[in-house]
């Protein structure tokens, strides 16, 4: 039986293939903005529920869907994917000195239904970025951060926006990828 990803985020697909979970990618069907206005709770529980909706939005019968969703909260306040690149350079500037709190959630759904959640949460300490410091940044990372809520890509230029940062490597690229492949062998989607 086909895993399915609900996502676009080409860092999943490449964390679930570096650890040998074949799936095959397609495009949530969520509008995440009218999911997100019609949410009420915590950054956490936004996760959560934007994961569950992804992976209860794709109709495959008998297929088991991941979805996967990330948010990022500065001083109480919820960030959202900058629209263009002002707005990435005024989120930097937003973050600069500050602790950013990065929860990522993942859920195995099957046939409609919720088998299996979790989340969890990093924290990042972000040093004093200079305006100088910002638009050389973007130089290098604009447009590859504009699907990133945090501005960053560990992976690419992003490390060095922290003095440092607390939690799973995995669940600052946007996937709590080793509780995941627990819940695969739980479900035997994967072998124990």
């Amino acid at each position: 039986m086909p895993l399915i990803l609900a996502s676009t985020s080409p860092i999943r697909l490449h964390l679930l293939a570096q650890a040998g979970v074949e799936v095959l990618a397609l495009a949530p069907q969520i509008d995440e903005e009218t999911v997100k206005h019609g949410h009420d709770g915590d950054a956490s529980s936004l996760a959560s529920y934007l994961a569950k909706a992804k992976a209860l939005s794709l109709d495959r019968p008998s297929d088991w869907i991941i979805g996967s969703d990330s948010t990022v909260t500065v001083d109480g306040r919820l960030f959202s994917k900058p629209g263009d690149r002002a707005e990435a350079a005024r989120h930097l500037g937003q973050f600069s000195g500050k602790q950013m709190i990065l929860s990522s959630a993942v859920a195995l759904a099957r046939d409609g239904v919720i088998e299996w959640s979790h989340i969890d949460r990093a924290t990042l300490n972000v040093r004093t970025l200079s305006p100088g410091f910002i638009d050389s940044y973007l130089d290098e990372e604009w447009p590859d951060v504009a699907y990133c809520v945090g501005v960053f890509r560990m992976e690419g230029r992003g490390a060095t926006l922290f003095d440092s940062v607390e939690g799973s490597h995995f669940t600052i690229l946007g996937l709590p990828l080793l509780p995941l492949l627990g819940g695969l062998r739980e479900k035997g989607i994967m072998a124990a």
